[in-house]
């Protein structure tokens, strides 16, 4: 994307969360610079500033007004810019309450993992909720392509930025876990979500992760080394 002076985002190519925020900013043909964040080493001046209370990306700048947590700034995304693009919520309140519940729901499963999004086990706290993602994605999206409907829209934001993460799970457990045996509308979503030119560019491949989190572990481990 390009980049616009009015429009920062603190975050990591490589952090799902950062992924959600680059997804809506794509799907609203916003413009901005992706500043990024090594989280995984120390927290910056400009994120600690930014963001005070949690000190962690993704953080959205916004003509020098910061906003933080990732689904809060989706939906300022959505309002900021009401006049580009898509709408990302749902018009309906009651459809608008329930994507914010499932949505919720998602974060939830990823509570224990908060500011480490590098661990694995990020994954595995959404693959357990798998089933009941299921029956809604069957519910908000009426027999339609995403869980917005006929488009991409808040949900398939909030549970799309993960599906690198998928790939990652099965890489190492080698095996399938969207299985379209058992997931057949989750499975057919993933595939069509991937496919779609607002996830191309941002989603990382899955073996670029697991190098990029290779190089974490070594870095970690020699500060560890290096403050004995």
């Amino acid at each position: 994307m390009a980049k616009s002076a009015s429009v920062q985002l603190l975050g990591s190519w490589a952090s799902p969360f950062s992924n959600r925020v680059q997804l809506a900013l794509k799907l609203k043909s916003v413009e901005y610079e992706l500043v990024e964040e090594a989280f995984y080493v120390s927290k910056s001046d400009r994120l600690v500033k930014a963001n005070p209370v949690y000190q962690k990306i993704p953080v959205l700048i916004h003509d020098e007004k910061p906003v933080c947590e990732s689904l809060v700034i989706v939906e300022y995304i959505d309002e900021a810019w009401t006049g580009k693009g898509p709408s990302i919520l749902p018009s309906d309140p009651y459809e608008r309450a329930i994507a914010r519940f499932w949505a919720g729901y998602i974060d939830e499963k990823l509570e224990t993992a908060s500011g480490d999004e590098e661990k694995f086990a990020v994954v595995g706290k959404v693959l357990e909720g798998f089933a009941l993602l299921e029956e809604a994605f069957a519910k908000c999206s009426k027999g339609k392509a995403f869980f917005g409907g006929d488009e991409v829209g808040y949900l398939d934001i909030a549970l799309g930025c993960f599906l690198g993460w998928v790939k990652v799970a099965e890489i190492i457990g080698g095996g399938k876990l969207l299985d379209e045996s058992k997931f057949p509308g989750l499975a057919g979503w993933a595939e069509r979500f991937l496919s779609h030119d607002v996830a191309k560019d941002i989603l990382p491949d899955a073996l670029k992760i697991l190098e990029f989190f290779g190089k974490v572990q070594a870095a970690r481990a020699a500060a560890t080394t290096a403050a004995e």
